[in-house]
């Protein structure tokens, strides 16, 4: 089973960098490589799992744009928790519950349709065993 805040993480990095970009690239072709990192990179997603996800996005913002807006704000930009509940105007356990409510939904859309992330190995959650007393 992926841990889907793992996913959502690699994709937020994804996202933020050029792989989410669908307009030009302000930098000239060829010479983009040849620039220093601006920021600090996050590993990231691959193109694939990057458009497999922003798929089930585009989903959740045609049900709920707000829940949305949340995951955006939390993975692309990186904003605090508590910097969105002040954001907001709600409270810091408020925004755990909406940003879970849109976590889970996520992760319903990439059950719902059976896909393999190339990712998947990378963030597969440790099984949780039963100690014998």
């Amino acid at each position: 089973m992926r841990d889907i805040q793992m996913v959502l993480e690699r994709w937020g990095a994804w996202a933020a960098s050029e792989g989410g970009n669908v307009y030009y690239a302000p930098t000239a072709a060829g010479f983009s490589g040849l620039l220093p990192a601006t920021r600090k990179s996050r590993p990231a997603c691959s193109d694939d799992d990057g458009l497999i996800i922003s798929s089930a996005m585009t989903v959740l913002k045609k049900k709920d744009s707000y829940l949305c807006m949340l995951l955006e704000w939390y993975y692309v930009n990186n904003m605090t928790l508590r910097g969105m509940a002040a954001k907001l105007g709600i409270s810091l356990n408020q925004v755990v519950i909406r940003l879970q409510k849109a976590e889970g939904f996520i992760e319903g859309c990439l059950a719902a349709l059976g896909v393999t992330l190339e990712m998947d190995r990378f963030v597969e959650r440790e099984p949780v065993v039963a100690v014998p007393v």
